[in-house]
C-alpha cells in the first residue's frame, strides 16, 4: 500500500511512537493525581511533551502548551474561550469545518464573522485580511495551509498586520505543525492549534493549543486537575486552567516520541524532503491527459497536499480504482472544507486528494501520476 492520506492522519509512525505509547500504557498511572513512582513517571512524560512542543514552536513558556483531544478540541477551546457577543472575527473561505462550524455557532450568539475569499489556488491575500479588520475586530482566525490545495498563508505578513492593528491572531496549524518551520513569537501568533496525529507523527486522539502570554481564555470544560482541589473554581494557572480531567498519557507519550523524531530530523529537513516531492508533482502532472490540480503553481507557497480531478470522471470512482487496483490510498470528496471547494469551483463535486508525508518518496509520486495516466486512458 502506498499511503497518500497524510493530511488526514500520518502513516507510518516512527517505531519510537509505538514503543512510547505501549510503555505509557504499562506504567498505567494517572499524571498529577498521586505522588507514587508511576504517577511521577506519567507526569514526567506530560512535562517533557510540553517542553518539546514549545521547542518546536519556538514558544517562550511550555506551560502555555495545553493538551487537547485533537485540533478540533483545541480550536473550539480557543474560539469559544476568547470571543464573546459583540466581537468581530476575520477568517477565510479556505477554512476546515473545525474552524467554520465553531464560528458559525458563535455567530448565532452575537459574534460577527467576516470570511475573506481565497484567491487562485486557495491563497489568502494578507491585504484582504487587513481590509476586513474593523473597529470591533478582536481576532483573525486562519489556516496556515489549506487541507484542500496545500496553499500556505503568508504568516509573517498577517502577523505584522495583526500586531500593527492590535488584533490577536489564531492559527490552525493542522497541516503545517511538524512540516513547516513555525516561530510563534516572531510571527506574532496569539493562539495555535494542531493535532498530534498528522505532521507531528503521534497517535490519534492527541492535540494541543498554544496560548501566548497575555491571552486569557474561558475554560471549555471544568473538572479535576489534581491542583487546588479544595476550590470549586478552575485554577487560574496554565496549563491546569484549561486541562480538566485525566490526560491521554499513552497518546501524549507517543506524541512526545513523534516530536522528538521531528526535532532530531529537523523540520527544515522534512520541509525540503516534501518540497522535492511537490516540485515533481507540479512539473509532471500536466503530462496526464485531463488531470487538473487546484493548488498554487509555486512549490514554495504550499505544502505537499494536492487536489486533483481527472476530466469529468467521478472522483469517488477514481479513488476506488487507485485503492483497489493500484493500492494507493487517497481521500475523495469535500475534505470537510466545503467553502474551500466553493472558492475553487469544485463544489459539490470535490476532488481526489493525495497528501504526502515525511516517509513518502518521489517514487510514490511517480506511481500516483502513472496510475492517473492509466486511468485516463480507460474508455
Amino acid at each position: 500500500m502506498i499511503y497518500l492520506d497524510n493530511a488526514a492522519s500520518s502513516h507510518p509512525k516512527p517505531d519510537a511512537v509505538y514503543r512510547a505509547s505501549d510503555l505509557a500504557l504499562r506504567i498505567g498511572a494517572n499524571p498529577g493525581r498521586s505522588g507514587h513512582i508511576g504517577a511521577l513517571q506519567a507526569a514526567r512524560i506530560i512535562h517533557d511533551a510540553r517542553e518539546e512542543i514549545a521547542k518546536l514552536l519556538n514558544a517562550p513558556d511550555s506551560a502555555r502548551v495545553i493538551f487537547t483531544q485533537n485540533a478540533t478540541h483545541a480550536i473550539n477551546l480557543a474560539l469559544k474561550g476568547f470571543l464573546k457577543a459583540g466581537d468581530h472575527v476575520v477568517t477565510s473561505t479556505m477554512e476546515h469545518n473545525s474552524v467554520t462550524r465553531p464560528l458559525h455557532a458563535l455567530s448565532q450568539d452575537g459574534v460577527a464573522v467576516t470570511a475573506v475569499s481565497g484567491g487562485a489556488g486557495g491563497v489568502i491575500d494578507p491585504q484582504k485580511i487587513e481590509d476586513a479588520i474593523g473597529p470591533r475586530t478582536r481576532l483573525v482566525a486562519l489556516t496556515h495551509a489549506s487541507n484542500v490545495t496545500g496553499a500556505l498563508l503568508d504568516l509573517d505578513a498577517v502577523g505584522e498586520i495583526c500586531g500593527r492593528r492590535g488584533v490577536e491572531l489564531f492559527l490552525d496549524a493542522s497541516q503545517t505543525a511538524g512540516a513547516v518551520p513555525i516561530n510563534v513569537a516572531a510571527s506574532k501568533v496569539s493562539m495555535l492549534a494542531a493535532p498530534g496525529h498528522k505532521g507531528l507523527l503521534g497517535p490519534q486522539g492527541t492535540g494541543f493549543l498554544y496560548v501566548a502570554p497575555g491571552i486569557s481564555l474561558t475554560p471549555l470544560m471544568e473538572g479535576g486537575t489534581g491542583f487546588l482541589s479544595e476550590s470549586r473554581e478552575m485554577p487560574e494557572e496554565l496549563p491546569e486552567r484549561l486541562e480538566a480531567g485525566t490526560m491521554n498519557t499513552p497518546g501524549i507519550a507517543g506524541l512526545l516520541a513523534g516530536v522528538e523524531h521531528i526535532l532530531t530530523r529537523t523540520v527544515e529537513n522534512i520541509r525540503e524532503h516534501e518540497l522535492a516531492i511537490t516540485r515533481h508533482i507540479l512539473e509532471n502532472y500536466r503530462k496526464v491527459d485531463g488531470l487538473l490540480e487546484y493548488g498554487p503553481a509555486d512549490p514554495e507557497k504550499r505544502v505537499a497536499v494536492f487536489s486533483f480531478n481527472l476530466g469529468e470522471r467521478d472522483g469517488a470512482h477514481v479513488g476506488y480504482v487507485l485503492d483497489e487496483i493500484y493500492k494507493i490510498a487517497v481521500r475523495v470528496g469535500l475534505h470537510c472544507a466545503p467553502d474551500a471547494h466553493k472558492t475553487l469551483g469544485t463544489f459539490p463535486r470535490g476532488s481526489v486528494r493525495a497528501s504526502f508525508g515525511p516517509f513518502s518518496t518521489i517514487d510514490d509520486a511517480k506511481t500516483l501520476l502513472a496510475a492517473f495516466g492509466e486511468i485516463a486512458k480507460i474508455k
